[in-house]
């Protein structure tokens, strides 16, 4: 193939749409470290700053969209938006001589993303820790909660757009999108939840698709520029939710055969049942529980190792510019590397995320062998 046409292909044109879109990324995690380095520069505070929720989605420099404040009282509901929280910083001395920072709006502090009554200021254990009374519940829109939102809304349009092209097409070969989702639907169907589950696969596939479509949408989110650095499934609370609707729909459609195998084994002498049924039993919680764990710590793991190569050029470039230099291309090639494993790992891990599912599913409805 000559070099005109390698350029032509479609291949080419998607490298080069991943490639902007890892240098943009890059482009814009480090302008957001560099906002963030006004003093000492510390690498764990800008990680963590990135990965774990928060009250806004901070774009660039001090730009940021602010989400909604919804909080239930004593006195009743209110909402505000939670720039009334960023724009008022507050700090604390401790004795320690570090010093803690919040941020305060009426009669709430917003400490490490968590919203408390302000009483009379910030009050923290020996472990650092706040000891005021939390609000009664605390229904705000949080960055993950907003991703979740944009990835649903992504899902209906996406798989409104393709119902529609079936409805007016037929049997006829697919155009546009609906090109580009089809075989993905078909892979899930035939490949995943056939496979593992059997002649009960159709009720479960509507299930397998919409959690296959959501974490992959939301992986792939979490890795577009100036976006906010969205970490959807890397969230516990989410993961959490995943895995329980998960176990919820096993336990439901177990048959005699799965529960009588998991309570009382058949062909087991009984000395060894007694210590068979207790691991059975435990596995019903300890397989969600892996499930749980397993994509939020790979997502996590992803977003932690290519914001560490961006600490790296901010960490030696206070000791001299050369050496920020330096260290700068090296780990800028590494972050281009990792973003498109990243973009692989998106996909692997909606894709074993359902796989598993579905054999818990294939093991909960397997009939009996005669």
């Amino acid at each position: 193939m000559s070099v005109q046409n390698l350029t032509s292909s479609n291949s080419f044109r998607r490298f080069k749409a991943i490639l902007v879109l890892t240098i943009l990324s890059i482009f814009s995690l480090n302008l957001t470290a560099s906002s963030e380095s006004g003093g000492d520069f510390n690498a764990g505070e800008m990680i963590m700053h990135h990965i774990s929720d928060a009250h806004e989605i901070h774009i660039i420099g001090d730009f940021a969209i602010y989400l909604p404040v919804i909080l239930k009282t004593e006195t009743g509901w209110e909402v505000f938006s939670s720039s009334h929280f960023y724009h008022n910083p507050q700090h604390l001395e401790l004795e320690s001589g570090e010093t803690a920072h919040y941020y305060a709006y009426k009669n709430y502090i917003l400490f490490h993303e968590h919203i408390y009554l302000k009483e009379e200021g910030l009050a923290l254990d020996e472990n650092g820790d706040a000891t005021n009374q939390a609000v009664a519940l605390d229904m705000s829109i949080t960055k993950t909660v907003a991703g979740m939102f944009l990835t649903i809304l992504i899902m209906i349009l996406v798989f409104t757009s393709v119902a529609k092209g079936y409805k007016k097409r037929g049997i006829g070969a697919p155009k546009g999108i609906q090109s580009f989702m089809e075989p993905l639907i078909l892979f899930v169907r035939d490949e995943v939840a056939r496979p593992s589950i059997g002649k009960h696969a159709d009720r479960f596939v509507p299930f397998l698709l919409t959690i296959f479509f959501f974490i992959w949408i939301s992986n792939l989110l979490g890795l577009i520029p100036f976006l906010g650095g969205l970490n959807i499934t890397g969230t516990l609370s989410v993961t959490m939710v995943l895995a329980a609707v998960v176990f919820v729909i096993t336990s439901f459609s177990g048959n005699k055969h799965y529960w009588g195998h998991i309570l009382w084994p058949p062909n087991v002498p009984l000395p060894i049942k007694f210590i068979l049924v207790p691991i059975e039993f435990a596995g019903i919680f300890i397989k969600p529980l892996v499930l749980m764990v397993r994509l939020t710590a790979n997502i996590t793991a992803g977003h932690i190792i290519i914001l560490a190569f961006v600490c790296l050029i901010f960490i030696f470039g206070e000791q001299s510019a050369g050496a920020g230099y330096g260290v700068g291309i090296g780990s800028t090639l590494f972050m281009i590397f990792m973003n498109f494993i990243e973009l692989l790992v998106a996909f692997l891990q909606a894709y074993v995320f359902t796989l598993l599912a579905a054999l818990y599913f294939g093991a909960a409805t397997e009939e009996a062998h005669h």
